[in-house]
């Protein structure tokens, strides 16, 4: 699935996968084999494959509706 989305976000910003690797600083390969569901990103690299195309990784709340993102939260550790 992660992989259809990855793909979905390139097509949509009109972006080689050469482009797009190239500004992500990965092997083109390397982004072929998310595409295929090949390999796994790491959240980092979902987040700045999605920044690089324009989109933005949220995670919603299905009762409050509130949005949190790596943008918008203060990370710290759990008490």
């Amino acid at each position: 699935m992660l992989n259809k989305i990855l793909k979905t976000m390139r097509k949509k910003a009109n972006l080689s996968q050469k482009e797009l690797a190239k500004r992500c600083n990965i092997a083109n390969t390397t982004l072929s084999g998310y595409e295929s569901n090949y390999r796994e990103p790491t959240f980092y690299l979902i987040e700045k494959i999605a920044d690089e195309c324009g989109f933005d990784v949220l995670f919603q709340d299905r009762k409050t509706k509130e949005v949190l993102t790596s943008k918008n939260i203060e990370r710290k550790e759990l008490e």
